[in-house]
């Protein structure tokens, strides 16, 4: 397993990073005793970081209870602070009041601590950041008295969507110690600003989407089906498919030879700029664990590649229409 140092905190974390969405359900139905055994088996293999949130429905019960059975060393701990209001808020930057009222973060990351069965959290998030809320202000006193008062460890934003530049000014403030991102192969824009802005000011980045919702291992087909409660149910098809599945396709050059699968290629590239901290994949079942567990111990790809990948191979879209935070 490859680790980079979380900034400010100097921890070592894990560049693979088990993502806790799926535990939500939004990529189907799943047995929890099989996830459990998926997040065991992660931490077994030095994925020591795990993010989870309010917003993703029994994630952080799970999770506890996972924690509650294991006997190793604790993994890095990240959840975020869910956030109120429309269920459209992610494309419309409301006043900070409106999504974190008083007293709400600070009553998110009780609950957090309460579900999770731990004393502190390393890493606490806001679900959600604008940059017209400013650097300051009783949401950031808010953050700021929990890590006072030993309940949490570093603070970060999670960015709503692509416009992932939003958190700059946050970032240039030295306020905060995180902030996760929407980043990979198709959407590879955080290289231009994002991170390296966020390495200067010792800020860990956090990607995330970086297989695409699973669109970037190639299980993709024109004949796929989605059940009505899946969170892909028809995220492919706004693209249109054909197109997306061209753009998958145009990928398959850079294999055996580059990486061995699709997922290890999109997991290799968003993994290799030493400022990335960590990538965020849903591991919840065991399969994909254990795949991405393997792209992880592969060679590097070269500088070339990496190159040709990042400017021609992107295809910036946003296929969060009509999508919840």
């Amino acid at each position: 397993m490859q680790y980079s140092l979380f900034p400010k905190t100097k921890k070592k974390v894990s560049k693979l990073g088990f993502g806790a969405f799926g535990l939500k359900g939004v990529f189907g139905s799943f047995d929890e005793t099989e996830a459990i055994g998926a997040m065991h088996y992660c931490w077994d293999q030095g994925v020591n970081f795990l993010d989870t949130a309010r917003h993703y429905g029994e994630s952080e019960r799970i999770v506890g209870k996972a924690l509650k059975s294991w006997s190793g060393d604790a993994p890095f701990l990240a959840t975020k602070a869910e956030c109120i209001g429309p269920v459209r808020q992610w494309g419309i930057p409301l006043d900070v009041e409106a999504c974190f009222p008083k007293g709400h973060i600070t009553r998110e990351a009780e609950n957090s601590l309460k579900e999770l069965g731990v004393e502190s959290i390393d890493l606490f998030q806001m679900h959600l950041y604008w940059p017209n809320w400013g650097v300051e202000g009783y949401w950031l006193d808010e953050l700021n008295a929990l890590q006072e008062q030993g309940k949490v460890g570093a603070i970060g934003v999670s960015m709503p969507d692509q416009r992932h530049d939003a958190a700059l000014p946050l970032v240039l403030s030295g306020r905060i110690q995180s902030v996760q991102a929407v980043f990979n192969i198709f959407d590879p824009t955080p290289l231009d600003c994002l991170i390296p802005i966020c390495a200067e000011n010792e800020v860990a980045v956090l990607a995330r989407c970086v297989l695409d919702e699973g669109g970037l291992t190639g299980f993709l087909s024109q004949e796929t089906a989605f059940a009505e409660d899946d969170f892909r149910a028809n995220y492919f098809d706004q693209g249109p498919r054909d197109l997306y599945l061209e753009k998958v396709g145009g990928l398959r050059k850079f294999l055996p030879e580059h990486a061995g699968s699709l997922a290890s290629l999109a997991l290799k590239f968003v993994t290799m700029h030493p400022g990335v901290t960590t990538a965020l994949s849903s591991m919840n079942i065991r399969e994909h664990a254990e795949a991405n567990v393997a792209a992880m111990e592969e060679e590097p790809l070269s500088d070339e590649v990496f190159t040709e990948i990042r400017f021609y191979h992107r295809w910036i879209h946003n296929f969060y229409s009509g999508k919840s935070l």
